[in-house]
């Protein structure tokens, strides 16, 4: 009999400890692509490009098939995933180099004031300098890497930062003897390291992965991109020519870009390989994404990759190949591997990691929390009544997109005094081939409605014909509250 209670209480207390363990903050590592597609990865239909450890990382974890960025270009999409808020209201919504205002609560700082031990590593694009907008600023203990994200467009960079001080590497640019995105990797393999100390043993981190693959330059390593010349795809060179040089030249882009693609899968295997050398697998959450859709720029060709899968649109466009990217979710004995179809956005990444670590989410953001689509039960996941984003050029370009249910509306030409607003059902047409906006006037209407509600003008950032040309505005919605 006392054998038979030992066992009952052994039991309760091993039950115990593992609710008590599954409840407890999880470390978290956030790997970001740039410039990566929908249909990059082999788990989401790539077909020429090899990428087995992400493949893996979807097979074991929970794959998102409508995951949105926070916009169509680096800055914005960076900015709407460390503050919680969409583009209608954030800080900043143009892409160009400037800081995160100070004032701004992101993400890192809540987790950093959680107690958890933060590191960015890679690709910052929220600031310009040490001076201004260096992540230390904004939560991070530590940082390696780029904060002006001109810089990082260079893979053999003759210096990158850490915590603000310069490491040189001297001649590189010529040389090339280091290759920027391996230095990434090794950083972050040490600060998972540090996870081996007495001191950091019991304390979650979160570390934030930045690679720059595979935005141009086109550039990688031989190692990586002669597999792919030696299949014979066809090429065609990029040369750029005239005016301010962009980007280098690259004479076998297509074997390139692949090489990109599979050196960046090679390093998420090296992250996810060192998680479960050092017993940290069970208690880390790792996330995939990327900032936005893919481009053509530098030479790069998504259209023979298919790199924006069935989706209509590029970097840079509010059509679904802009801005619906890939969200992999891997916790092992906690996630379970599937996949789902839940509308939702970069923005919901900071009240999920914030709920996950124990921590209050702050009130005037946008996001949702989708802890209980990572835990399984999608029964208690709260559902957006609308996605909105906004993109600012460049040119007179400006546009507004609003997803309802399978509804999504482009507002094209908001810069001038007649937008025309283009209205598809990603039900029947996730390509955005068939506008149906004739079809549905009141509808139209409606939408049109919830797109001017969700806007709030913002000085730095005119969007409108009106913010344009100095006219008053109509009030705008309520700020931070979702478009409803």
């Amino acid at each position: 009999m006392r054998s038979v209670l030992v066992a009952v209480l052994l039991s309760f207390v091993s039950s115990s400890l593992r609710a008590q363990d599954a409840l407890s903050p999880p470390n978290v590592v956030l790997i970001l692509a740039d410039d990566a597609g929908w249909g990059d990865f082999g788990c989401y239909g790539q077909r020429r490009i090899r990428t087995p450890n992400i493949d893996r990382l979807a097979a074991e974890g929970l794959r998102f098939t409508d995951f949105y960025a926070g916009g169509t270009v680096c800055v914005p999409s960076r900015c709407a995933l460390f503050t919680g808020k969409h583009p209608g209201h954030m800080s900043l919504r143009i892409n160009v180099t400037q800081p995160l205002p100070t004032e701004e609560l992101t993400l890192a700082e809540i987790l950093q004031a959680a107690g958890q031990r933060t590191a960015c590593i890679g690709k910052w694009a929220l600031g310009n300098s040490v001076r201004q907008g260096s992540p230390r600023e904004q939560g991070f203990d530590t940082y390696f890497g780029h904060i002006d994200q001109n810089l990082a467009h260079r893979y053999y960079p003759p210096f990158l930062l850490r915590d603000d001080e310069r490491v040189e590497y001297a001649g590189n640019p010529l040389a090339r003897t280091h290759y920027s995105q391996d230095l990434f990797t090794e950083e972050a393999l040490h600060f998972l390291e540090q996870s081996r100390s007495e001191e950091n043993r019991a304390r979650p981190f979160f570390l934030f992965l930045s690679y720059c693959l595979p935005h141009a330059d086109l550039d990688v390593p031989d190692d990586s991109a002669a597999p792919y010349r030696a299949l014979g795809w066809p090429e065609r060179a990029y040369v750029e020519s005239g005016g301010p040089r962009l980007y280098n030249d690259q004479l076998t882009p297509h074997a390139v870009y692949a090489g990109m693609l599979s050196r960046l899968d090679r390093e998420v295997g090296r992250v996810l390989d060192t998680l479960r050398e050092l017993g940290l697998d069970e208690r880390t959450l790792v996330l995939f994404s990327s900032d936005n859709g893919p481009t053509d720029e530098g030479g790069s060709d998504p259209e023979f990759f298919q790199s924006a899968g069935p989706f209509r649109g590029l970097k840079g466009e509010l059509y679904e190949g802009g801005i619906r990217v890939p969200l992999i979710a891997r916790w092992p004995k906690t996630v379970a591997p599937g996949t789902s179809a839940l509308p939702c956005a970069a923005w919901d990444l900071l009240p999920t990691l914030v709920e996950l670590a124990g921590a209050s989410v702050p009130s005037g953001i946008d996001g949702l929390s989708l802890v209980p689509t990572l835990r399984g039960r999608a029964s208690e996941q709260r559902a957006h009544d609308t996605l909105y984003w906004e993109n600012i050029g460049p040119g007179p370009s400006h546009t507004q997109a609003l997803r309802r249910g399978s509804w999504k509306a482009v507002r094209r030409g908001v810069h001038g005094r007649n937008p025309r607003l283009e209205l598809y059902d990603l039900a029947t047409d996730p390509g955005e081939a068939h506008d149906v906006a004739a079809e549905h006037a009141g509808l139209v209407e409606e939408l049109t409605a919830l797109i001017e509600d969700a806007h709030v003008a913002d000085p730095k950032s005119p969007l409108t014909w009106a913010e344009l040309n100095g006219r008053p505005q109509r009030k705008s919605g309520k700020k931070g509250a979702e478009p409803r």
